[in-house]
Order: structure tokens, then C-alpha cells, then sequence
């Protein structure tokens, strides 16, 4: 098992039901074929450059362990989410 670190900003303009929903989708995929280490909230945050008109995100950061598989995957299904605006995946074991 490698060790990941997904980061994700979410729509502001969405709800908090919403929000959280996407936020377990994610750990959803995740646990399927790894496992969730640590999930880090940090709210809303200022972008560094508008991203579709919005001037602030809501971001969240995943540890996790999974297969090298598990990657390609969920980088496919967090680039068709209408709810994410930017992600990026860590493999936090290469160096």
C-alpha cells in the first residue's frame, strides 16, 4: 500500500448538506480500495486566482493508503463532480 494525499476545493456556493456529501463521496471511493487515514476540514479559503467567478473555496485534504490503481480512478470521478472546482492527488512516498 502506497500513501496518498488528496486535496480538493469544493464550490462555496453549495450548501453544507452538500458539501459534506461530496466530502464522503470521496472517502466513499477511497475505502473501497484503500483506507482513509486522516480527513482535514479547513474550510473556507481565499483562491489564489478566481476559479468560475468565485473569489474563495472550500478546501479539503484526505490522507489515505490504497493501491496504485486507486489514483487514476478517483482522479477520473473528481474531474466529472459538478461539486469540485480544482483537485490534486500526492504520492506522498516518492521522493
Amino acid at each position: 500500500m502506497t500513501n496518498y494525499e488528496v486535496m480538493f476545493i469544493i464550490d462555496p456556493t453549495l450548501e453544507e448538506a452538500k458539501k459534506e456529501a461530496t466530502i464522503e463521496t470521496v472517502q466513499g471511493i477511497i475505502a473501497k480500495d484503500g483506507e482513509v487515514v486522516k480527513t482535514d476540514v479547513m474550510g473556507m479559503k481565499k483562491l489564489a486566482y478566481p476559479i468560475a467567478k468565485h473569489e474563495e473555496g472550500y478546501y479539503v485534504v484526505i490522507d489515505f493508503t490504497a493501491s496504485p490503481a486507486l489514483p487514476y480512478e478517483l482522479n477520473r470521478k473528481l474531474k466529472i463532480n459538478d461539486n469540485v472546482m480544482r483537485h490534486i492527488i500526492i504520492n506522498k512516498d516518492e521522493k
